[in-house]
């Protein structure tokens, strides 16, 4: 009788264990060694000391290595094929020369990831699968300020934490084009929050699975006070575990939710919606 309760005992907490510590998903690996490339040959932004020392913390906290260079001779297909992800961190203009962009295409279609961090959608104009990567183009920004910035995948490992309008000061990029038909936007910028914004709908970090591989953008990390704040570098972390393959992550583009920000003329004050056609403000109804 004393055994069977032992083995039932034993059972049991076999069961348990079982239950509480679930299998890692087969798509998901651990995520051991980053690379982080700051190369600039156009405006070179003073927060990427701050940047690279942000990521080499978040590495330490969570296991993983972080080599950073501006020496793009390190893009070879022997050398970027130890990186789970590379993170463009604030590059600008014409950064790898063709033989650099063929093994960093090579690499992407081997399942390597990318991580585009602000400024790194001012860069390499001229290399249209580049621009695909990216996700869209840099075209202009207003003046450093406050905005609201709105959570559209409140369970993505990048977003989960945030709160649903998460009001943070930085510098906003309008893009050439909407991404939102090709990417999975996790964040949208409420444009009646802020002075400058020129997209309507206007996505500002997203994630995509491209050409083979993965890769997250976020148009945030203007500011050196971005890498202290703990919702953006928390953010990032999560962006560089889905680019890595660390976590899974759902990177198809969505079923459209549209967001439109416009001035009412009639007192001047901003409002905002959410739809599919625009809104028209002070219409007036005619026989």
């Amino acid at each position: 009788m004393r055994k069977r309760v032992i083995s039932l005992a034993a059972a049991i907490v076999t069961l348990v264990g079982a239950i509480v510590v679930p299998a890692a998903p087969v798509s998901a690996a651990p995520l051991t060694k980053v690379l982080v490339f700051s190369k600039t040959a156009g405006f070179r932004h003073s927060s990427i000391p701050n940047g690279i020392a942000a990521i080499q913390t978040l590495g330490s906290a969570n296991g993983f290595t972080v080599t950073a260079t501006e020496d793009a001779n390190q893009f070879t297909t022997a050398n970027l094929a130890q990186y789970q992800a590379v993170i463009w961190l604030s590059t600008t203009g014409d950064v790898l020369n063709a033989t650099q962009q063929t093994a960093f295409q090579s690499y992407i279609a081997s399942g390597g990831g990318y991580v585009g961090v602000h400024a790194a959608a001012d860069t390499e104009y001229d290399w249209p699968w580049y621009g695909g990567l990216v996700g869209a183009y840099f075209l202009s920004h207003p003046a450093i300020q406050q905005a609201t910035v709105r959570v559209e995948a409140p369970t993505n490992a990048a977003t989960a934490h945030l709160p649903a309008n998460w009001v943070r000061t930085d510098e906003w990029y309008n893009y050439r084009t909407n991404p939102r038909s090709n990417v999975r936007v996790l964040l949208n910028l409420n444009e009646a929050t802020y002075s400058g914004g020129s997209m309507g709908d206007h996505p500002i970090t997203w994630c995509q699975n491209y050409g083979g591989g993965r890769a997250f953008y976020t148009g945030l990390g203007h500011t050196e006070a971005s890498y202290t704040e703990s919702n953006f570098t928390r953010m990032l972390l999560g962006g560089i575990q889905i680019a890595a393959g660390a976590v899974t992550a759902n990177c198809a583009p969505a079923t459209p939710t549209v967001f439109y920000s416009f001035r009412a003329r009639a007192n001047s004050r901003y409002v905002s919606a959410v739809g599919t056609t625009p809104l028209i403000a002070n219409k007036t109804e005619r026989d």
